[in-house]
């Protein structure tokens, strides 16, 4: 297993640790349900350095974003974020992913799922046709998200940046905790509201920064955060996990990501979606609330009142928030409209439920 450059702070912190996308992770310290109520109400920190980044700059650096991402990067201007995935030909999802702006037409930073970095590494590469250059920074870069509503304010002390007031899906980049050439942005997979804080792992960066972080959330109470919690935070929020709830096999159009699926450019199978969106799709990708008590999993069944098979749980679990089970999942498209009675199939059992709005809890700004 790979180690992050914080490994040693989470098995001294007396994490649980366990391998995740070929990584040796924490998944708790002080248990999921704490952890979670700490980031919803306070601040955490999760260290995600295990993320994948590439640099892509040169002329035909944004040609490159627009031929193999679904969104349209050209409306992004420097310190600019936006949401995105790649597409295969016959409209899957590759990876889900976040494009940086760092110089408009020139300069980008793409992050992307840890287990899918060589995978769209080579993905992207093929498509390199205007010889756009690209960099693997993976392994030189660390990540970590500092989330809740407390966040900006615990770390505002250690930056002349304003990161109180940084925007959502905007980033800025300086001095950090004494360390150069660090970026900060604000998009967040808990929607609990905070920042990322992503800087390259040279010297002793790494410990300068983490040890600073908990130095200046000591008083408030900081705390270390696992993957679990990671979990059922974005589970919360509706968002989706790749290879749970989105994969090579389901569209942007089926998993409710329209949005970021723009027809006013030509991508990687932008045809193939445009008739699927003329069409109409048959599966959609829903949040559902358990009425019956149980606990939904990945890949159970879904059923109809008479246990005709509709679809498919893709993740599910008993929100520490609301105190209820729930879970996302694809259903046949009559079955997906709001308060549509499904059932989970658990051991043998038919268990009720009943499809929810998203997110199943309000999102949270930065106080």
């Amino acid at each position: 297993m790979k180690q992050t450059p914080f490994t040693a702070k989470h098995t001294a912190a007396g994490a649980r640790m366990a391998e995740f996308a070929g990584f040796n992770m924490p998944i708790s310290y002080s248990g999921i349900n704490d952890e979670h109520a700490t980031v919803r109400n306070n601040a955490g920190v999760f260290d995600v350095s295990h993320m994948g980044e590439f640099l892509l700059t040169g002329e035909g650096a944004l040609d490159l974003i627009q031929q193999v991402t679904t969104n349209d990067a050209s409306k992004l201007t420097a310190g600019k974020i936006q949401y995105s995935c790649l597409t295969n030909e016959n409209g899957g999802i590759v990876d889900d992913l976040l494009v940086y702006c760092m110089a408009p037409h020139r300069e980008y930073m793409l992050v992307v799922n840890a287990s899918n970095i060589d995978k769209d590494w080579d993905w992207i590469s093929e498509h390199n046709t205007e010889n756009a250059a690209m960099q693997n920074i993976s392994d030189l870069t660390c990540l970590l998200a500092v989330q809740g509503p407390h966040a900006t304010k615990i770390l505002q002390p250690l930056t002349d940046l304003d990161i109180l007031n940084l925007k959502y899906y905007n980033f800025v980049k300086g001095r950090f905790a004494g360390v150069d050439n660090v970026l900060i942005s604000a998009t967040g997979y808990t929607g609990a509201g905070g920042i990322e804080i992503y800087f390259e792992n040279k010297g002793r960066d790494a410990d300068i920064i983490w040890n600073a972080i908990f130095e200046a959330g000591a008083p408030s109470g900081l705390k270390p955060i696992g993957l679990g919690a990671r979990d059922t935070l974005r589970l919360e929020m509706g968002y989706c996990l790749y290879g749970n709830d989105i994969d090579d096999f389901t569209t942007p159009l089926e998993a409710g990501l329209g949005w970021i699926t723009k027809f006013t450019k030509t991508f990687t199978a932008s045809e193939y979606l445009q008739k699927q969106k003329a069409a109409g799709v048959d599966k959609k990708l829903v949040g559902f609330e358990m009425i019956d008590k149980g606990i939904p999993r990945h890949n159970y069944r879904i059923k109809d009142a008479e246990g005709n098979l509709i679809g498919r749980v893709t993740s599910g679990t008993q929100s520490p928030t609301l105190g209820r089970a729930i879970g996302l999942g694809y259903v046949s498209t009559g079955f997906s409209g709001i308060d549509s009675e499904v059932f989970i199939e658990v051991r043998d059992k038919l268990l009720k439920a009943k499809v929810s709005k998203l997110p199943f809890v309000q999102q949270s700004s930065n106080l």
